[in-house]
């Protein structure tokens, strides 16, 4: 799949697991692959799309929702690994053998074919987490999930993003109220935790400018969150209503949304 800019697709999103498609030029990625093995090349066939296209996997961070299938299709198609030092030592025991695991470090930019990316350190209880930026042919898409506070290095990375995959991981109200025991309600709550609707409006306010068109709510609580809530949340506090809005869903793949 050769494009001028990028392709999008959010492959799973939430507690049960995370994957996003990106392609680029003559390249692609999937950034965490948190389904099984068999989960995951169902979803990408449902989209057209083919583990065989990949060019590597890159890992934000070592939670079983994000790394799940990782190993397997490392093994099964050959394809390496991305990952920083502290996440593959959080991950081993989880990963398995892999193909060619590779570590990058937060604040430098690589590069896997035609993309390149732009590792950023979020602020989340894992050992070293990571957002990305992914860019080919003078366009760059965000990925910022699993974050408890967007900080200013955060939002400086995430200007100038065409499309922005964000977290909106809980209502306040819904998890204040919700089944989740006290301890977890304060850890989703806290700077180590998970954005909230409003916040990821905030957060996209903050950083909005002409060149962004699409964003993608991400990493919904299947507990304390629902789409209907999240959009409308997130679009009361949008200040630029031409920006079309998403959620990525758990169970289906998203549309393939070329930039």
């Amino acid at each position: 799949m050769t494009v001028s800019g990028l392709n999008v697709c959010a492959l799973a999103s939430g507690s049960k697991g995370n994957a996003v498609f990106v392609s680029g030029g003559d390249s692609a990625v999937l950034v965490d692959a948190g389904l099984s093995g068999i989960e995951l090349e169902r979803r990408m066939a449902a989209r057209g799309l083919s583990p065989e296209m990949l060019s590597a996997v890159v890992i934000t961070h070592e939670h079983t929702d994000h790394i799940k299938g990782a190993g397997i299709l490392s093994r099964r198609f050959d394809i390496p690994l991305y990952l920083n030092k502290k996440t593959m030592q959080a991950a081993s025991s989880k990963l398995g053998t892999v193909h060619g695991a590779r570590n990058f470090k937060c604040g430098v930019p690589f590069c896997i074919g035609d993309l390149k990316i732009d590792p950023f350190s979020i602020s989340h209880d894992a050992a070293d987490p990571s957002g990305f930026t992914l860019e080919h042919g003078g366009v760059k898409m965000g990925i910022a999930t699993d974050l408890g506070v967007a900080t200013h290095l955060v939002k400086t990375h995430l200007k100038g993003c065409s499309l922005l995959y964000i977290e909106a991981n809980h209502d306040p109200d819904m998890l204040n109220n919700g089944p989740y025991p006290w301890y977890l309600k304060q850890r989703v709550k806290s700077r180590l935790g998970h954005l909230s609707n409003a916040d990821a409006g905030e957060l996209v306010n903050d950083i909005c400018d002409n060149g962004l068109s699409h964003v993608i709510l991400a990493h919904l609580s299947h507990e304390n969150n629902t789409p209907e809530c999240a959009l409308q949340t997130f679009q009361e506090r949008l200040n630029t209503p031409s920006v079309q809005v998403d959620v990525a869903m758990p169970h289906i793949p998203g549309t393939l949304v070329s930039l």
